[in-house]
């Protein structure tokens, strides 16, 4: 058999792969927390959205919600805006709340629609704000025992996901930033994992899958490069406080989207191309899977 035709059958391999997952996922929701540097390295921008419009051609309704950590700090130190972060969350001040707020809506929110939207006009970017989608408290920081003001920092407490519904029904890709509204017109800056995780659950979503900068949860870090592969929101919930502060808000965001009602939730690495799609047609399957339920975690 000649190469060509080898490849060919590989090729075709791979499709007859994907069949039991395009049937078992056609017509469902996936949230997509998008950041890191998927969202910051080119080639892997370009990959992404290429991944999300494959989704929507293979009968998923992707959603896909966004923070812009970096970009919202390079804009800070240009302006000469002070900003600094108390127990992992950015003091945001009114003056830094604008840049925030600009940012995310008027800059990475506008930069991931026009990537999405080289394949078609399928995105539509949103803030939390529209149409009262994220309503949010004010939140507090926690340190030594004592409650610290942060600012504009804000915890979701209600969710209005009928604008993302509509835009779904008529086949678009919602594109939302991670900024609320209080109840008194305050605006807020909130986490996008916490986001994502809210929204997945107002949606009834089949799953959350939050992008990040490692290869999912390990098993014993930093002894050992090991992923867990699968864990269940009982052994995860008693797992979080000993885990790093970078990986806490992600792992809680599925324990949340879990114990809501999703019934799979993943971290996965987003500096790997192609990673949403590996996750949900393949029979492998990369990073770490949240399941509800009392089974024990699986590593790899």
């Amino acid at each position: 058999m000649n190469g060509h035709r080898r490849g060919a059958l590989d090729k075709a391999q791979t499709l007859i792969e994907a069949l039991p997952w395009l049937a078992r996922f056609h017509g469902a929701t996936v949230v997509i927390k998008y950041g890191g540097n998927a969202m910051t390295e080119e080639h892997l921008r370009e990959k992404f959205a290429a991944d999300v419009v494959f989704l929507r051609y293979a009968g998923l309704k992707p959603v896909i919600v966004h923070g812009g950590g970096p970009q919202i700090q390079r804009h800070l130190d240009l302006l000469g805006i002070d900003s600094h972060f108390v127990s992992g969350l950015r003091v945001t001040t009114p003056e830094a709340m604008q840049v925030v707020r600009m940012v995310l809506v008027g800059q990475v929110n506008r930069d991931v629609v026009g990537l999405v939207n080289r394949h078609g006009p399928f995105a539509v970017g949103m803030s939390g704000e529209d149409a009262h989608l994220f309503t949010a408290e004010r939140k507090h920081a926690v340190v030594d025992g004592v409650r610290v003001d942060i600012g504009q920092v804000g915890e979701i407490v209600r969710v209005e996901a009928g604008a993302v519904r509509a835009l779904l029904d008529d086949g678009r890709i919602p594109v939302v930033s991670s900024i609320a509204r209080g109840e008194d017109g305050t605006v807020y800056n909130v986490n996008a994992d916490t986001a994502a995780a809210a929204l997945a659950v107002a949606l009834r979503a089949s799953k959350l899958i939050v992008l990040t900068d490692v290869e999912g949860l390990y098993a014993d870090w930093p002894n050992s490069e090991e992923v867990v592969s699968r864990i269940s929101a009982a052994d995860l919930a008693e797992l979080l406080p000993s885990l790093s502060s970078g990986m806490v808000p992600k792992m809680e965001a599925c324990l949340t989207a879990v114990q809501g009602g999703v019934p799979q939730a993943h971290v996965l690495d987003g500096r790997m191309a192609h990673a949403v799609l590996l996750e949900i047609f393949t029979d492998e399957g990369i990073g770490t899977m949240v399941e509800p339920g009392q089974e024990r975690g699986v590593a790899r």
